[in-house]
C-alpha cells in the first residue's frame, strides 16, 4: 500500500519533490519476498502453507500475497471455466477450493503465461482474503489482510489541547490525546473516554477491520436533534501493536470540527 499509493514512489504520479524520476509505466508492479509463514484455513482444512511466499505491489492496489504452487493443497482444488485479463499481467485461470459440501467459488487465480514484463509470476498463485475462514501469520490470526511491510503506524501522546466540536456544541475536550500517524492517511487524534460528552454519544452495530489496529466499534453522536452516524470510533480491543488506543476514540465526519491548539486540522 505504502509503495504504490500516494505519497509512495511507485504510486504513479509525478508531482512528488523529488531530485529525480522513476522511468517506466504509470501502472508499476514490484515483488518481493515475505518474510513469515503464511496458513489460510477453510472448512477445517489448511489449503495454503507457506515460508516462500511473496508480496506483489500494484499501483493503487493494496499487496497480494502469491505463494508457489507447491503450498497449496492442489487436491483441494477445482479448475473452472472463469478467466481474466489484466494487460499488466496476463490472463488469468481459476480454481475453487472444494471441501466436503462447502465450495469457495473462483478463489484461487495464478497466471499460466503472464506477459513477458511480469515473466516472474509464473508458477505462483493466490487466494483471495476473504473466501477462506481463517489466516494465520505464523500462529497469530491475521485480520483485513496481511501487513504492509513498508506501512506504519505511529501512536505517540501529545499534550495539545485538542477539541472535538459539533457546530457550537462542544463533545469532547483533552489534554492528553493520542495522536496516531499512518503511512498515506492525515493525523488522527484518539481522546480518552472520560474526556468525551459519552451522554451525546449511541452505540451502532458497525464494525470495521484494520490489520494494524484490529477491529474498531462505532458510536452516533446526536447533537440539537441531528444524528452523525458513525462519526465515533474507537478499538476496545486493540491488536498488541496498538494496545495504546484501548479506552480512546477519534472522530470524523463532515458535521464534526476538530481543533488542534485552536486551529481546525
Amino acid at each position: 500500500m505504502t509503495l504504490t499509493h500516494r505519497p509512495g514512489p511507485l504510486a504513479g504520479t509525478e508531482d512528488q519533490l523529488t531530485n529525480y524520476r522513476i522511468d517506466g509505466p504509470k501502472h508499476r508492479l514490484l515483488m518481493h519476498p515475505f518474510p513469515r509463514r503464511v496458513r489460510a484455513e477453510f472448512a477445517g482444512e489448511t489449503v495454503l502453507d507457506t515460508r516462500d511466499g511473496v508480496l506483489l505491489h500494484e499501483t493503487g492496489l493494496l499487496p497480494q500475497l502469491y505463494v508457489p504452487e507447491a503450498d497449496l493443497r492442489t487436491d483441494l482444488l477445482k479448475a473452472t471455466d472463469h478467466h481474466t485479463h489484466c494487460p499488466f499481467k496476463g490472463d488469468a485461470s481459476y480454481r475453487s477450493i472444494v471441501v466436503g459440501d462447502r465450495v469457495a467459488e473462483n478463489a484461487v487465480w495464478h497466471y499460466p503465461e503472464p506477459i513477458g514484463s511480469a515473466s516472474w509470476l509464473a508458477g505462483y498463485a493466490a487466494l483471495y482474503w476473504s473466501r477462506v475462514d481463517r489466516w494465520l501469520d505464523e500462529d497469530d490470526e491475521a485480520v483485513g489482510h496481511l501487513t504492509d511491510p513498508f506501512h506504519r503506524v505511529d501512536i505517540r501522546a501529545t499534550s495539545q489541547p485538542v477539541r472535538v466540536l459539533a457546530g457550537d456544541q462542544l463533545l469532547a475536550e483533552s489534554t492528553r490525546a493520542l495522536l496516531l500517524s499512518e503511512t498515506g492517511l492525515p493525523n488522527r487524534y484518539y481522546l480518552p473516554v472520560a474526556d468525551i460528552r459519552g451522554d451525546l454519544l449511541t452505540a451502532t452495530d458497525t464494525r470495521t477491520v484494520c490489520p494494524y489496529k484490529g477491529w474498531a466499534s462505532y458510536w452516533t453522536p446526536t447533537v440539537a436533534g441531528e444524528k452523525l452516524t458513525d462519526a465515533v470510533w474507537g478499538y476496545e480491543h486493540p491488536l498488541p501493536e496498538a494496545a495504546r488506543l484501548a479506552g480512546h476514540r477519534s472522530f470524523l465526519h463532515d458535521g464534526i470540527t476538530v481543533e488542534v491548539d485552536g486551529k481546525p486540522v
